[in-house]
C-alpha cells in the first residue's frame, strides 16, 4: 500500500475495500479486529458525517485495527503511578541518556539555538524532553498507532472518551498530512515521533520548523525540535523564569503546600509563613507547588513553579517533570 494518500487511502486501493470486508465477515475475524465491534459503528458514521469520510475507507481500515492486551496491561500500570521518585529517576538520569543527550545537542546546535530564540525555551529543556520521550529519537514506538488508539477508545472505559478523540484526530491528520494511518507507530496510548506527541497535539503544536512545507515530527528532528519548543511556549513558559528548586520545611502547617493538584496555587511568601524554605532565592510573589518526593537518601522537598507546572502539561506528572528538569541541567 502506497504511504501517502488522496484522501485517506490511495485511490487504487479502493478496489480491495469489499473484498476485504467480505474476507473478514466469512473468516469469522470480528474478535481479532474492529470492524464489527458495537461500538465502531457509530464512530465511522461520525465520521462521515462529521468530516466527509467514505464509510467504506473507514470500515476498511478498521478491519485492520487489532485489539492489544499488551496497550490495556501497560496503560495500568505507568511508571508515573508504580514508582517513587528514586527508582523513576534511575530510568531517566542515566550516563547513556545523558551522553546521547549531549551529542544530540552537539549535532543540532543550530536548530536548538534557533528554537531557543525564536520560542523562548532552553535548548537543554527542548532536549531533555525528546531525551525522556524517545532517547532522542532512538525509541519512538513500535504499536501501530490505529491499534493502540481502537484498544482505548473501545475497550478501555475509564479513558475510552480520550482516546476516542485521538482516534478521530489521527484520521484528520492522515487526511491533512497524507499519512497512511495503517503505517503510523508510536506508544502504547498512540503518541508519535521525536517527540511523542499524540494526535491532537500533532495537529495543534507541531510546526514546520525547516520551511520544507511539511511538519514532519516522525522523521524530521529539526521539525521535532521546533515543535516542541513550541508546545511550551502555546503553554505559556516564561522565559528566563525558574523551573524548580529544593525546599526545607518546619513544624507541621507546611503540608498545607502538599496539596493533590499539579498547578501552583500559593505564593512563596505564603507557603514561609508555614514553614516552607526555598533554598534558592526565588521571588516571594512567585506562585509555587510543594512536592514531596522519595529519593536515594531519603525524603526530598522541592518547590514546583510555573514554568514546572508547563512542563507537566506534556505529561500530567510531578515525576516527569522533575525527571525532564534534572536531565536539562544534566546536558548543560
Amino acid at each position: 500500500m502506497n504511504k501517502y494518500l488522496t484522501h485517506l487511502f490511495q485511490v487504487t486501493w479502493k478496489p480491495s475495500v469489499l473484498g476485504l470486508l467480505a474476507s473478514v465477515a466469512m473468516t469469522g475475524m470480528a474478535n481479532a479486529n474492529y470492524l464489527e465491534h458495537e461500538a465502531v459503528k457509530p464512530f465511522v458514521l461520525e465520521m462521515v458525517e462529521k468530516h466527509n469520510f467514505d464509510k467504506r475507507e473507514i470500515e476498511a481500515l478498521f478491519a485492520q485495527a487489532e485489539k492489544k492486551q499488551s496497550i490495556l496491561d501497560a496503560i495500568a500500570r505507568p511508571a508515573e503511578k508504580r514508582l517513587e521518585w528514586k527508582g523513576y529517576r534511575k530510568i531517566f538520569l542515566t550516563e547513556d541518556r545523558i551522553t546521547r543527550g549531549k551529542a544530540f545537542m552537539a549535532e543540532h546546535k543550530e536548530t536548538l539555538e534557533r528554537a531557543e530564540k525564536e520560542f523562548g525555551v532552553p535548548k537543554n529543556i527542548i532536549t531533555a524532553i525528546i531525551g525522556v520521550e524517545t532517547r532522542y529519537g532512538k525509541n519512538r514506538g513500535g504499536y501501530r498507532v490505529i491499534d493502540a488508539l481502537s484498544t482505548l477508545a473501545f475497550d478501555y472505559p475509564p479513558r475510552s472518551k480520550f482516546f476516542r478523540g485521538e482516534l478521530e484526530h489521527v484520521l484528520l491528520l492522515s487526511r491533512e498530512q497524507k499519512f497512511n494511518p495503517i503505517e503510523l507507530k508510536g506508544s502504547y496510548a498512540g503518541a508519535m515521533g521525536y517527540g511523542q506527541f499524540i494526535p491532537s497535539s500533532y495537529r495543534h503544536y507541531a510546526v514546520d520548523f525547516d520551511g520544507d512545507g511539511v511538519a514532519d515530527i516522525l522523521n524530521n528532528p529539526v521539525d521535532a525540535i521546533g515543535s516542541v519548543a513550541n508546545y511550551f511556549k502555546q503553554h505559556k513558559w516564561v522565559e528566563g523564569e525558574p523551573v524548580t528548586g529544593l525546599a526545607k520545611v518546619s513544624g507541621a502547617d507546611y503540608e498545607k503546600a502538599l496539596y493533590k493538584g499539579l498547578k501552583p496555587k500559593y505564593t512563596l511568601e505564603e507557603m514561609a509563613k508555614w514553614g516552607v524554605t526555598p533554598v534558592d532565592n526565588f521571588d516571594p510573589a512567585a506562585k509555587g507547588k510543594l512536592l514531596k518526593l522519595e529519593g536515594k537518601h531519603g525524603t526530598e522537598y522541592w518547590l514546583g513553579l510555573h514554568n514546572f507546572y508547563v512542563i507537566t502539561r506534556y505529561n500530567h506528572s510531578h515525576l516527569y517533570a522533575m525527571a525532564v528538569y534534572q536531565l536539562s541541567e544534566a546536558l548543560k
